[in-house]
Formats: structure tokens, C-alpha cells, sequence
């Protein structure tokens, strides 16, 4: 398989981090607060949110910020919030389950859209600028539920089967709105959960993404979004290994 000696070379830099645990306890806080405040950032810039950066800090900080949305402000606030159950979550070794993932969309959409946190659609979407249309709404329960199923059952290298993971959740498209976040945290759930580190699909690389999505969607080429998550991985790893070092 053409993925083996890219997972290869990554599962390498991953060792090459393990060997430099226990990781110094200042700078392993101070990555994460780098790590939380740039995955809401990008993850919400994806979706439209015009919060900067800096803004986006601003936010988690407690601050509001002038002529921004209520629902910006609440984007970020929530964003961090399910990163933490998340977390939470890995550490207990919880299980992928239908019960998860509605969780964490009850906490993205959390006072932007209560009636529709955490429940799967009841009417049919299209998705603007997609070439794949998601299912109808009455086959959510079987999806889903064959999507866990799926999931206890594969044997993929855990960095394809995060890509896998997002793709398939997003083409099943469960909920009204937020999918997107859902998906993201979903796959880095998905990635701790087998001790590699989160990685941030950046908002530069947003079209890449969507097109990545598309493919697979479509012509059932998984290809491009593997690698795109690979490298984003590699980064990841980088990053880490570079500061610690």
C-alpha cells in the first residue's frame, strides 16, 4: 500500500517524541494552550467565523469582542469546551459511540442552536459548493450506527482511519449544522486515543479540504485527505520535537 512508508515515517518522529517523555511540564502547557487556541481558530475559520487569531484569544480570555457576532463569541468558547471533554474523554479510554459524537455536537452548538444540538436531522441539506448530496434524513440511525459498527470492526492504520473517519461522518452529514467541527474533533479524538498528537486543518488550506472531501466522497478516493492528514500530523509532530528538543 502506498500510505505504509509515509505512516512509517511518521510513526518513527512519534517514537522519537515518546523517547523525550515525560515531557517538561511548562512547556507541555504552553503548547497546549498554543494548540487549543489555533485548532478553534482554524477549525471555526473553515466555517465562516471571522474571529482572528488574536480575537479568537481574546474570547477564551472572557473578553468580548466589539462588532463580532454573539454567535462568534460562542463558537470559540464552545469549540474549547469540547476540546476539553474530549480530552476528558481519551483519558478514560472511552469507546467511539453514537452517544460521543452527539455529545460533542451538544457542546459545539451549545446557546447558538439548542433545539438542534446533539439531535440528527429531521429534514434533507444539500451542502453548497459539494458535488456529493448527503443522505436522506430517515437513514441517519442505520448510517450512524453502521459507522460505529464499521469503526469496531476495521484495521487501519490509526492515521487512515481518522482520515476514514471524518470523510465517512461528513458524508453522512447527521446534523443540521456543525458537522464540520464535529468531524474535526471527532478524527483528533480518533488520533489521542492511539497517542498521536491532534492535528489543525488550517484555514489557508480550506479549499484543499473541501476538494480532499469531495474526491472521496465521490469517487471513493480517500487518497488526498489521508495525506493531507498525514502531513498535518508530521507537522504536528515537528512542532512538538523542535521545542522540546
Amino acid at each position: 500500500m502506498k500510505n505504509t512508508n509515509r505512516f512509517d515515517q511518521i510513526d518513527a518522529l512519534k517514537q522519537q517524541l515518546d523517547t523525550l517523555r515525560p515531557l517538561p511540564k511548562e512547556t507541555v502547557r504552553s503548547l497546549h494552550e498554543a494548540l487549543v487556541l489555533e485548532w478553534t481558530y482554524h477549525s471555526n475559520a473553515i466555517e465562516g467565523n471571522t474571529l482572528t487569531l488574536k480575537e479568537t484569544k481574546v474570547v477564551l480570555e472572557g473578553i468580548t469582542v466589539g462588532g463580532k457576532t454573539l454567535r462568534e463569541h460562542f463558537e470559540a468558547i464552545n469549540h474549547r469546551e469540547a476540546i476539553e471533554w474530549v480530552e476528558s474523554v481519551v483519558e478514560r479510554d472511552e469507546l467511539f459511540s453514537e452517544r460521543l459524537v452527539k455529545t460533542i455536537h451538544q457542546l459545539v452548538l451549545k446557546n447558538i442552536d439548542d433545539g438542534n444540538a446533539g439531535r440528527y436531522r429531521q429534514e434533507n441539506v444539500v451542502i453548497a459548493g459539494a458535488e456529493h448530496t448527503p443522505p436522506d434524513h430517515y437513514h441517519l440511525p442505520q448510517l450512524m450506527n453502521d459507522l460505529v459498527e464499521w469503526y469496531q470492526q476495521q484495521s487501519y492504520h490509526p492515521l487512515e482511519r481518522s482520515a476514514r473517519l471524518h470523510v465517512d461522518f461528513v458524508g453522512i452529514h447527521p446534523f443540521v449544522d456543525g458537522n464540520g467541527r464535529t468531524a474535526r474533533l471527532l478524527m483528533n479524538f480518533d488520533l489521542m486515543g492511539s497517542g498521536y498528537l491532534p492535528v489543525i486543518i488550517r484555514k489557508e488550506k480550506r479549499l484543499a479540504y473541501y476538494e480532499a472531501l469531495d474526491k472521496a466522497h465521490t469517487q471513493k478516493d480517500y487518497g488526498q485527505f489521508i495525506e493531507m492528514v498525514t502531513s498535518a500530523q508530521e507537522e504536528a509532530l515537528n512542532r512538538y520535537i523542535s521545542i522540546i528538543e
